[in-house]
């Protein structure tokens, strides 16, 4: 049976009869793929469709006259409802139904995507995008294109809790290598909204470590940043980069970033001054590179280091002490550093306000508490199922014959031994 699009009417029949049981959706698939270039040279005749069409029954029809009509410009008249239509649509379209075409239920959402910042207002898409990468996620361990557009308007929007919900999960599949460097560079920028710079460094590392062929300005970026963040939460920077880090970045990557290396040798030495001079030198640089706020905190991470070392030589030292040792101006500032450090449980110390003097103890911890045994727990269990699943792509790997085929050819080139378990390049 050959659909028939020559008139709104015959389209709306033939989609709500095709819309009743898998089989029949599978047909009106077959159809539709048929008919795609009648419905987008006439899309605007076939827009009437969506009015008579219940999205969440008719949720393919829908998708294909939705796509259709939202491929070419939008006029700026027509873009709010074009909006408001694509967030319904999303919110209650069915999850079996947009499976069967993902890469139009995906254009669809970058549509969305597209006018939201077009408009300047990227939180309309916050939640619409995550309800999209659920339907769409054939588990919570695959990476969608449709991933980094949820993250840079949760970043814009400031709604750094519920990016960081999606961060959580732990991601295994990629299908494209551009969507990873997104994602990861927007998830480390959340990460540091939410002040949560372990996992900040994690994402900006696998950045910097990603296989590549040629050099990318995502790559550069994140390289940036996970310097000033290894100083902010580590206190200090290795440049080294591991051995499975592409060639093209072992040779690049640092050239891109001196100014930045030249941060952490400076912070290496820890003259207080000699930082804040060379910042102050190269403002318009950081602020350019909008990385002016992180700089700040490494120079305030500065502080922090000096006052920690103070932890390991000292039991009790005053705030005029700490100030002179610590290159801090005021004992007041210094107070509020140690304050701070206290609050934040990299110190632990109590401040006799009479005196002006720090005493520093030793960490309360335990480690029996309940909570504590849960954390202990749910960590092993996470690295458990990170094992198993590592198990399961090495034993696929190993039956791969493009894989056999390329160690075959190159295990006269390399000492196997000089390298880990992670592959040089994505099968994607």
């Amino acid at each position: 049976m050959n659909m028939n699009v020559n008139t709104v009417d015959s389209l709306v029949t033939e989609i709500q009869g095709l819309s009743g049981n898998q089989n029949d959706i599978i047909q009106l698939n077959n159809h539709l793929k048929q008919s795609e270039d009648i419905l987008r040279s006439q899309a605007a005749t076939f827009a009437s469709c969506l009015t008579r069409l219940d999205p969440s029954i008719h949720s393919l029809g829908y998708l294909y006259i939705l796509e259709a009509c939202i491929s070419g410009p939008v006029p700026e008249t027509q873009a709010n409802e074009l909006v408001l239509s694509v967030v319904r649509f999303i919110d209650v379209c069915s999850v079996e139904q947009i499976r069967l075409v993902p890469e139009k239920f995906i254009h669809v959402c970058k549509r969305l995507h597209e006018q939201v910042m077009r408009f300047g207002a990227p939180m309309r898409a916050v939640a619409p995008l995550l309800t999209a990468i659920r339907k769409i996620q054939p588990s919570s361990e695959h990476l969608t294109p449709l991933h980094p557009d949820f993250l840079q308007v949760c970043l814009l929007a400031k709604c750094y809790k519920t990016g960081y919900s999606l961060i959580e999960d732990d991601i295994c599949e990629v299908d494209r290598p551009r969507d990873f460097f997104l994602y990861c560079y927007y998830g480390g920028m959340i990460c540091i909204g939410q002040k949560r710079f372990a996992k900040a460094l994690e994402l900006f590392h696998n950045v910097a470590t990603a296989p590549m062929n040629v050099m990318n300005a995502i790559a550069v970026e994140a390289y940036k940043k996970y310097i000033l963040v290894s100083l902010i939460h580590l206190r200090q920077f290795s440049p080294s980069l591991p051995k499975y880090t592409s060639s093209v970045a072992q040779r690049s990557l640092k050239g891109y970033c001196v100014t930045y290396i030249e941060v952490a040798n400076i912070y290496t030495i820890g003259d207080v001054s000699e930082l804040e001079a060379f910042v102050q030198a190269n403002h318009e640089k950081f602020e350019n590179g909008n990385n002016l706020g992180l700089v700040k905190q490494v120079v305030s991470s500065m502080y922090k280091r000096n006052i920690q070392r103070l932890t390991q030589t000292y039991l009790t030292l005053s705030l005029e002490d700490i100030a002179n040792t610590a290159q801090i101006k005021t004992p007041k500032e210094a107070e509020m550093h140690v304050l701070q450090m206290i609050e934040d449980g990299e110190i632990f110390a109590t401040i006799n306000q009479k005196d002006g003097m720090v005493r520093f103890l030793e960490d309360p911890e335990e480690y029996k508490t309940c909570e504590m045994i849960e954390h202990i727990d749910s960590s092993i269990q996470r690295i458990m199922k990170l094992s198993k699943k590592l198990t399961t792509n090495d034993e696929s790997m190993s039956c791969d014959p493009l894989y056999l085929s390329k160690v075959g050819k190159e295990r006269q080139r390399f000492d196997f031994d000089d390298f880990d378990g992670v592959p040089q390049k994505f099968n994607l």
